[in-house]
């Protein structure tokens, strides 16, 4: 009994450490129509209403294969869309964050990753003041993913921010 509970508990252990497991800080999401930006894709709607500034962050890339870390990039726009929202044009109203993934990977595994990277983003509002009723997060993993090589999976990667 002690043995085969022993080898119960090692192969359980063995198995959670060889488990791919997503990124520890997910992202959010706009719209597809809107201009994409690094992980975070801030919808047109908001870029306007907030006259959120983007600089050289067009050329920074999205999250890496796999990742969920908000970029310094990011956090400089969740700024300016926080900012927006608690105190701006656009206080109160309420937002929509949709973790999203490249076509590689498990189904399964990539609307985790998706959600992962909606949580990451939901946090870091929440942090800069926005009030976590007022933002609904969601994944849709790789389920409208476009890419085809490693240049174009970099723009399915990122969390789309839109007013909900």
């Amino acid at each position: 009994m002690l043995r085969s509970s022993a080898a119960l508990i090692f192969v359980a252990v063995l198995a959670t450490a060889c488990a791919k497991k997503p990124a520890k800080e997910p992202v959010s999401e706009t719209t597809p129509t809107s201009a994409h930006r690094p992980g975070v894709n801030v919808s047109d709607e908001l870029i306007k209403a907030c006259n959120i500034q983007f600089g050289n962050v067009q050329r920074a890339p999205k999250f890496d294969f796999d990742e969920a870390s908000l970029l310094p990039e990011d956090r400089d726009i969740l700024a300016q869309v926080a900012r927006c929202v608690t105190t701006g044009p656009l206080k109160g109203r309420e937002l929509a964050l949709v973790g999203r993934a490249d076509p590689r990977g498990e189904t399964e595994y990539n609307m985790v990753l998706g959600e992962h990277r909606a949580d990451a983003v939901h946090a870091y509002l929440a942090h800069l003041g926005v009030d976590t009723a007022k933002m609904d997060k969601t994944s849709r993993g790789e389920l409208d993913a476009e890419g085809k090589d490693e240049e174009t999976y970099k723009q399915d990667r990122r969390v789309d921010i839109s007013l909900r």
